[in-house]
């Protein structure tokens, strides 16, 4: 069980030019970044690193759960997962094969995150029907909760052949399994599933309003007592931006060039400046600003939410290397120390 507020950062493995200075990595260096960006996370104190996945250009997450096998050798403390892991176009048996194999890497430090993915290119690219979008997810998602539980299957379905007392290995090391969770948009049907079949969630939404987060976290805790769930058992986390500066405004500044071009360009998206002005109120998820104001608005969201971790994103957008390093130093020695000084 989660005590107190876990702290951890994930990369989405984007690929595209810095908008400021046009200097775009190789693959090759964005993927050696990734790897250090996770041994520095850990030094800083973070207790987890996850990594997304995306099929689409302008990524180099295609093969996401091959870059946490790198980050495992590399790492010897803080957790690793998926983040999220497309599992409604992928096999949930391979995906538990490289998952417990990176587990046993880790000493026993490995998650899985579950999504749908909101690029839907995704689908096309692996040979998957966009129309069977939530029910493939569904399967494949419960599929891959059974084979954490069991080490020989039965089970049949719709999308996959039968499996029919299959042994499936290697076996997570850790003792009631991989930990697997769901990740949740906006949508609180989304939620609603979640807590009735009992599952870990993390939310997802870029809205950024603090009701909202709450309704959606209440949504789901709701369900899950109206299934006999023990809710305080069940983990909540919640993921945004993460970026610290010497002031607020100077934070605000540094950021939003990056978040505007990589929402473009990844999500096809815009973002307007002032809306990521709101990262100055305390009321919102924006968790850019300073030190001290980011240690405030975190605490205050622990309050509010009662979530039991929060998964920072700092290098989005073709943010520099040396920008990323900079952060994470700020948030080693001012920010990660504050949290688990008033959350443990």
């Amino acid at each position: 069980m989660i005590t107190g507020l876990q702290l951890g950062l994930y990369t989405l493995g984007d690929h595209i030019a810095d908008p400021i200075t046009k200097k775009r990595y190789t693959a090759t260096e964005r993927i050696h970044n990734i790897v250090e960006m996770a041994t520095l996370a850990e030094q800083a104190g973070f207790d987890i690193f996850q990594v997304g996945e995306s099929h689409q250009p302008m990524f180099v997450s295609q093969g996401h759960l091959v870059l946490l096998g790198a980050i495992a050798q590399a790492t010897s403390t803080i957790r690793l997962s998926s983040g999220a892991t497309i599992i409604g176009v992928a096999d949930p048996v391979r995906v538990y094969e490289e998952a417990a194999t990176i587990d046993l890497i880790s000493n026993g430090r490995m998650e899985l995150l579950c999504g749908r993915s909101a690029r839907t290119g995704i689908y096309e690219t692996l040979g998957y029907d966009l129309n069977d979008y939530e029910a493939l997810f569904e399967e494949k998602f419960q599929l891959l909760k059974l084979i954490n539980q069991r080490e020989f299957v039965t089970w049949s379905g719709e999308y996959r052949t039968p499996l029919n007392n299959v042994q499936i290995l290697p076996r997570s090391i850790q003792a009631e399994g991989l930990p697997i969770w769901r990740a949740v948009g906006g949508s609180l049907a989304s939620a609603e599933q979640a807590g009735r079949n009992g599952d870990a969630i993390c939310v997802m939404d870029y809205s950024w309003e603090m009701e909202r987060y709450r309704s959606l976290i209440q949504h789901y805790r709701n369900h899950a007592m109206s299934e006999g769930h023990e809710v305080q058992q069940l983990p909540v986390a919640i993921a945004g931006y993460l970026f610290a500066h010497e002031s607020n405004q100077q934070a605000i500044d540094a950021y939003y060039p990056y978040v505007k071009a990589g929402s473009m360009q990844v999500n096809n998206q815009t973002i307007d400046k002032q809306e990521f002005q709101q990262a100055d109120q305390l009321s919102t998820l924006i968790n850019v600003g300073s030190p001290s104001f980011i240690v405030e608005k975190m605490l205050k969201q622990y309050e509010e939410l009662g979530h039991q971790r929060f998964i920072g994103h700092i290098d989005f957008g073709g943010v520099s290397f040396e920008s990323v390093k900079r952060t994470l130093t700020l948030l080693g020695e001012q920010v990660v120390p504050q949290i688990k000084k008033y959350t443990k």
